[in-house]
């Protein structure tokens, strides 16, 4: 695999992550679920955005 291709790739994963912690927002503001899930899931997309991040400008 190519660098370009894994960055974009990657990238396509960082615009999933997101839109998984949009989605997670709108459960946390109308309080569905347990909170304290709700928080573990998006204290891990954060971490997981950041890592993703970080390996497309060490690629780049």
């Amino acid at each position: 695999m190519s660098d370009k291709d894994f960055v974009f790739k990657v990238g396509l994963t960082v615009k999933e992550l997101k839109e998984s912690r949009n989605s997670l927002k709108i459960l946390n503001y109308i309080k569905e679920g347990d909170e304290n899930s709700r928080n573990l899931l998006l204290k891990e997309i954060e971490e997981l955005i950041a890592i993703a991040s970080k390996m497309i400008i060490n690629k780049k």
